[in-house]
């Protein structure tokens, strides 16, 4: 069976080797209908400390690390504007180096 992958933000970085990350979904209210968001934080192990608060992150779970953590923390999200720029520092340096 597949490990579950979830899409957040990290919320909090200040553990060693954790990180809280806040998950956002989408409910509907079973007898009216209407739609509305629930969030959960998930403290996933974050074992190199490379993310940051406000990161778009994927997580998977796990076997249980510890008592809260069981989610272990697999890339990065990386919008399509920051995908760009990027890009775009590469692509500068690679010009740099050329005509260096």
């Amino acid at each position: 069976m597949p490990k579950k992958r979830l899409k957040g933000i990290v919320v909090s970085d200040k553990m060693q080797k954790t990180v809280v990350v806040k998950v956002e979904r989408i409910k509907a209210h079973p007898k009216y209908k209407r739609r509305y968001k629930i969030s959960k934080n998930y403290k996933a192990h974050d074992e190199k400390q490379i993310f940051k608060t406000g990161d778009r992150i994927i997580i998977e779970e796990c076997r249980p690390i510890s008592r809260h953590k069981r989610w272990r923390v697999v890339k990065q999200e990386i919008d399509n504007k920051k995908q760009e720029t990027v890009n775009n520092k590469q692509e500068a340096e690679n010009k740099k180096q050329e005509t260096e």
